[in-house]
């Protein structure tokens, strides 16, 4: 458990539109469901304006601050993973890893699932030298501040774990645009957005090739499924009926 396979994954540094930054994580593991022979990726994007990202079933009128959002232009959309709502943008970096579970059995039970990735995400940013803790389900904390929330959305034969990185990010976004969430890990007990999250002191860059290194990322992947992440955008993510789903 924990290990990386011999075979490294395909990386992608992609950064779309905030759509299709969304679209594309769900194109990525639908293609591969579809695919006789797909190779696994992993995705980084980083966005250069603030977008707010709302779980599966989060709720769309607690969560989020429309009115904040709304005054200062700052899309939201609803992504195919759970867990809680995230504010993304300058100095966070996102990553995406498409996993084969026929190659990574662990991966099928999903306890285990978050200690496989987790590790190794801890592994890598030990390289860089943020040593840091698992809490929750799958936080990643420096000294019981969350710097890293991640989800999972699993297919057949495929998993997606995505996730996110804090660095250089501006803290008072994720107060400003979320309300709060409807479901609190134990550990940060009552604290308030500010007193709960925090940056790693590294850059976006340097954390991104370390998790390149650790997941022996090294070659291109030059045939993401843009197309269907722009069907997927026209038909869903850029619907209202998507947005304000509730289950």
């Amino acid at each position: 458990m924990g290990q990386v396979e011999e075979n490294g994954l395909l990386r992608l540094d992609l950064t779309l539109d905030p759509a299709m930054n969304v679209a594309l994580d769900d194109a990525l593991i639908e293609a591969a469901e579809n695919a006789v022979d797909h190779p696994e990726v992993l995705r980084f994007w980083e966005l250069g304006t603030p977008m707010v990202v709302i779980g599966r079933s989060s709720p769309l009128g607690s969560e989020v601050n429309h009115a904040y959002c709304e005054r200062h232009s700052i899309p939201v959309f609803r992504r195919i993973s759970g867990g809680q709502s995230i504010v993304t943008g300058p100095g966070c970096l996102m990553f995406a890893l498409l996993l084969d579970m026929r190659l990574r059995p662990e991966l099928e039970m999903l306890d285990l699932a978050h200690q496989s990735v987790m590790q190794n995400m801890q592994r890598a940013l030990a390289k860089v030298g943020v040593e840091t803790k698992m809490e929750g389900t799958c936080d990643l904390t420096i000294d019981g501040r969350k710097f890293s929330g991640n989800a999972v959305r699993k297919r057949r034969h495929w998993m997606l774990y995505h996730g996110t990185v804090l660095c250089d990010f501006d803290l008072s976004l994720i107060s400003n645009c979320l309300g709060e969430p409807a479901r609190r890990p134990e550990y940060r007990g009552q604290r308030s957005h500010d007193q709960f999250v925090t940056c790693v002191a590294v850059s976006t860059q340097a954390v991104a090739d370390a998790i390149a290194e650790r997941w022996d990322a090294k070659d291109p992947f030059d045939d993401p499924p843009l197309d269907l992440a722009r069907q997927m955008v026209s038909e869903k993510y850029a619907t209202r009926q998507w947005l304000e789903k509730v289950k």
